[in-house]
């Protein structure tokens, strides 16, 4: 198999750019679904002496109308965790988890109840944003020092800073929940991509040593020879991903939508992004 990937450049920035304005539309005007995480809420553990049936608990909670919930078995089928949004016209802490009591029923054993303020969330999306910026930054320098040029550090960061504010359009676009299970999604995402990224510059860098054809030659040669590779590694994860999505249940659905999203995304931008980006920074190869 030959394709030649390098040809395609200037197809795949126009499209990666369009989605990057997009989803910065998107996060502009329609913003993100916050979960409790960062809105701040309540969390609710509690123990039911009978194994209790998630989907009747998620409908009592609905009824409720206090905005966006969580439930979870936290341990053992029997205990769940609840996590409520306090969005309500109800203000009053202690009279919503009154009426969530009332509404589950009284022969429950409350464990724990908690309450996340919004100064706490407010916080949570602070950290957040710096364990994701210190991680690109990271792997940049990374990048960078392993393959001798800051022409690779940068072609990779700019892969990585496309893959997230893509993934960011993607939770934009379909309302799903943004929490801290969200960040850890767009953290592995990031990780996934990179890999991808290195074992073809880890080519491109093997046959620099070796071969005398033209850099673009040379990068497409390298794509091609790590293509099996790359596509079989997609395949296997979203297959497991798809697993999740089928039969893991509401809880992990959202980071799984944002994997499968993110997997596919990373390695698009690990072929025509990354590393036609070097050739365009101007990397120069001296094998004195």
């Amino acid at each position: 198999m030959n394709i030649n990937f390098y040809k395609y450049r200037i197809f795949a920035f126009v499209f990666s750019i369009t989605i990057l304005l997009f989803s910065t539309i998107l996060f502009a005007y329609k913003s993100l679904n916050l979960g409790i995480d960062f809105k701040g809420g309540i969390m609710i553990e509690a123990k039911f002496s009978e194994i209790p049936v998630i989907s009747e608990l998620r409908k009592k909670i609905e009824n409720l109308d206090i905005g966006n919930s969580e439930i979870q078995e936290f341990g053992e089928p029997s205990i769940i965790l609840f996590k409520l949004e306090n969005s309500s016209a109800e203000k009053n802490t202690n009279l919503i988890i009154d009426k969530f009591k009332e509404s589950i029923g009284t022969e429950v054993d409350y464990r724990r109840v908690e309450f996340v303020g919004p100064k706490v969330g407010k916080e949570l999306k602070i950290i957040a944003l710096k364990a994701i910026i210190f991680s690109l930054i990271a792997m940049f320098i990374y990048i960078w020092f392993r393959f001798s040029g800051w022409q690779f550090g940068l072609g990779a960061l700019i892969a990585l800073f496309h893959d997230v504010i893509s993934t960011i359009g993607f939770f934009s676009i379909t309302q799903i929940e943004f929490n801290l299970a969200s960040i850890a999604a767009i953290l592995t995402i990031a990780g996934y991509s990179i890999n991808d990224t290195v074992v073809v510059f880890d080519r491109i860098r093997e046959n620099l040593v070796k071969s005398e054809l033209e850099f673009s030659s040379l990068l497409n040669k390298s794509i091609n020879q790590t293509l099996s590779r790359t596509f079989m590694t997609s395949i296997t994860t979203l297959l497991a991903l798809a697993a999740l999505f089928i039969f893991g249940g509401e809880v992990i659905k959202g980071f799984v939508s944002a994997m499968i999203w993110g997997v596919l995304i990373g390695t698009y931008s690990s072929i025509f992004i990354a590393s036609p980006l070097i050739i365009l920074f101007g990397y120069k190869y001296n094998k004195s």
